[in-house]
């Protein structure tokens, strides 16, 4: 799996209230969340951003409340990824569970600028600048995980193994 896009810069600490507002939960379709990611905290962020942008961000993203809108909304405005320096736990199985490619890397992204083209590669663990041509390490997944963000999630993934098991009934 390789991601590029649009590098769209967030800092430490953006919790879920910041990605979607409590006052849009009532939705659960994800295209619906995603014309409100962001609204609170980067009102014209919808403008700027392009489908295949990837967030790049600092330490704790996606801390907060549990809910499952946050990553939902991302996926559902068309960013292809998030790479950050950390996540709250909760947030990293929520985006996994909904197939929402997320990377954790320990090295510091604060020569990415916002529009910075970037490739993301989930099999060798990188990330390239391409604006600047710097590269930057993570882990890559484990072979499942990436499987099952590539099928989009854990209701697909559970979905096909149902589907699986009656055809060999």
């Amino acid at each position: 799996m390789i991601l590029e896009g649009s590098a769209r810069i967030f800092g430490n600490n953006i919790d879920t209230d910041l990605i979607i507002a409590a006052r849009y939960l009532a939705e659960t379709d994800q295209t619906e969340l995603g014309k409100n990611l962001f609204r609170d905290l980067r009102p014209n962020f919808l403008n700027e951003m392009k489908k295949g942008d990837i967030i790049v961000a600092g330490n704790n993203f996606g801390c907060g409340s549990s809910r499952e809108h946050a990553p939902l909304a991302i996926k559902g405005a068309g960013i292809s990824a998030v790479v950050a320096n950390s996540f709250a736990r909760i947030f990293f199985r929520n985006a996994i569970n909904v197939g929402l490619p997320i990377f954790v890397t320990s090295e510091n992204l604060d020569s990415i600028e916002e529009g910075n083209i970037i490739s993301v590669n989930a099999l060798d663990g990188t990330l390239v600048n391409k604006t600047k041509n710097k590269t930057y390490k993570f882990d890559p997944y484990p072979e499942f995980l990436l499987n099952l963000v590539e099928i989009g999630g854990l209701f697909n993934f559970t979905k096909n193994r149902l589907e699986a098991g009656a055809k060999n009934a």
